[in-house]
């Protein structure tokens, strides 16, 4: 069998990953259907609250490190130094295990004064249950830098997707349990959580297998071969951590945004008159629309990925006008799936509120929530851009200062508005974010965006789509309701899809007849691009 190259084995690997990823991302993501569905609004509140926090904690827990291990890995293995590289993972995951442990105890015995930080004691039993997480995510991320440093990127992939089949597992057989014995939502919400743990355990024993397969096979290929003097323990930690921390405070940007809503909306909610189990509950109905926006900035971040070795390549060479071209290609469209997006969850709020969630609870929410998607699809396709250039620090900063915004709209708008104030606070913020990322893509690549390409085109096709979806919805429940059938999930259901497919067909004949996609675009399309070429060419739709 012929041997790959190095960049076909780069190539396969990053491919193995972002798969892993969108699935990993997928089901993450989707398991929050059936927390609210079981545990209700008040535990799914809880939970919601609870989890940015915790995502925080294992930001500042990991530090960097895994990113910082699979570099200083891939060098040692690049000088033929097997044992350096065992050195830097022994160094790194007993200090990532160490610090871990000490983010977790604070964590499990600071859970009362964390909730009264929050306003809602009913947070402290969920904050304690997750905080069992610690005892393994830390050491697993370190093994996962390891493998990713010897371009191996199997592990982690099978790691991730353990993890979050074992947790959603987990959570919802807890949920099952805990309402079957009509526990509190605090404790149900409590129960979700631990999945966390559980998950860690599951992701970390895959990691473990793979670490002991490849130390027994390393060892055998190491047994003939002259030892290279170790570097001092204490030189390589410092090493380490001096590349780590800087990752670390880049990566604290989004956590942050998302932690806003944590200390904030149940406070801002209590503030305004509703009870703690009240806040909790309206918490929980403002989150429903989250998900939904995250499976959309899900894909432009596993798509944004093209782009960055593209553009750090046409960087290097210094070819400007190619890196214009590419700019202004993913910018326009990105910025057409978070329009659609918008415009598709925003009209059909309702039926699909219904369809996922049971009732309609929320709905205006919802809505304004779906405009958060345009804004948060173009903060990740302008950063992925922005760091192929190498300007990796502006857009944390530009986050940074979203989440400042985020907290002073949320101040202003929940006490009048309630959630849907914090739901126009996130879609401003966002977009203000996107705003500022595509100024300094603009200062940095001096391209120039038509207002035809992002404004009047866009325009009319995301309305023809959302017309489209509008007229096909209401005829749906007319006709359900004709039939008698109109009011339940079955029927909200059917309305939702209908809605959402012939949308998504004509924003795609609107995007042909418009020109904003071009015949060489669509031909570069996986697989399918040059037949469906020849066929639209036949139907004389394309030209």
């Amino acid at each position: 069998m012929k041997e790959q190259s190095p960049a076909a084995k780069l190539l396969r690997g990053a491919a193995v990953l972002s798969l892993a990823v969108i699935v990993s991302k997928l089901i993450g993501t989707l398991q929050k259907i059936p927390l609210q569905n079981i545990g209700g609004d008040g535990a799914f509140g809880i939970y919601n609250t609870v989890y940015p926090f915790y995502n925080l904690i294992v930001t500042l827990a990991t530090i960097g490190l895994p990113t910082a291990i699979s570099k200083f890995v891939a060098e040692r293995l690049a000088a033929e130094d097997d044992e350096g590289a065992r050195d830097v993972l022994k160094v790194s995951s007993s200090f990532i295990t160490v610090v871990g442990l000490v983010c977790g105890l604070g964590m499990y015995f600071g859970a009362p004064y964390i909730s009264s930080v929050i306003d809602n004691r009913h947070t402290t039993l969920a904050i304690r249950t997750a905080s069992a997480a610690f005892l393994f995510v830390p050491l697993m991320s370190a093994l996962r830098g390891y493998f990713q440093g010897k371009q191996n990127m199997m592990p982690t992939a099978v790691s991730q997707v353990t993890e979050q089949c074992v947790r959603v597992a987990v959570m919802i057989a807890l949920l099952l349990y805990l309402t079957r014995t009509s526990a509190s939502s605090s404790a149900i919400a409590a129960g979700a959580t631990f999945g966390s743990a559980a998950g860690g355990l599951g992701g970390l024993l895959v990691m473990i297998m793979y670490w002991r397969h490849d130390r027994h096979r390393t060892q055998r290929a190491q047994r003939a071969l002259v030892h290279k003097k170790s570097e001092p323990y204490y030189r390589l930690l410092k090493q380490i951590l001096i590349y780590a921390i800087p990752i670390c405070a880049g990566s604290l940007a989004v956590p942050l945004i998302n932690l806003v809503d944590t200390f904030t909306v149940p406070r801002l909610l209590k503030q305004s008159g509703w009870s703690e189990e009240g806040a909790m509950v309206q918490f929980g109905i403002y989150n429903r629309g989250i998900p939904l926006v995250q499976l959309v900035t899900m894909l432009a971040a596993s798509l944004s990925v093209l782009f960055i070795p593209a553009l750090a390549e046409a960087s290097y060479k210094g070819q400007k006008l190619l890196i214009q071209k590419q700019t202004i290609q993913a910018l326009r469209w990105f910025w057409l799936i978070g329009l659609a997006a918008s415009a598709g969850l925003a009209i059909l709020a309702e039926p699909i509120n219904i369809m996922l969630y049971q009732d309609n609870a929320g709905t205006t929410t919802m809505r304004w929530i779906a405009f958060t998607a345009a804004g948060s699809t173009m903060v990740t396709i302008s950063a992925a851009l922005l760091q192929g250039m190498g300007y990796a620090k502006a857009p944390a900063i530009h986050l940074l200062g979203a989440a400042v915004l985020k907290t002073v709209l949320n101040m202003m708008l929940i006490p009048s508005m309630g959630i849907s104030g914090a739901a126009i606070a996130g879609a401003v913020s966002y977009a203000v974010s996107a705003l500022f990322n595509i100024i300094l893509l603009k200062r940095v690549t001096g391209l120039r965006l038509r207002a035809a390409n992002y404004a009047m085109k866009p325009a009319m096709i995301v309305g023809a789509m959302a017309c489209s979806a509008a007229a096909v919805s209401i005829i749906t429940s007319a006709v359900l309701e004709a039939g008698g059938m109109n009011g339940g999930r079955f029927a909200a259901a059917l309305e939702s899809l209908l809605g959402i497919c012939i949308g998504a067909v004509v924003f795609f004949i609107m995007l042909i007849l418009t020109k904003l996609i071009t015949k060489e675009e669509l031909a570069l399309l996986p697989k399918i691009g040059p037949s469906l070429v020849k066929r639209l060419e036949a139907a004389k739709i394309l030209r």
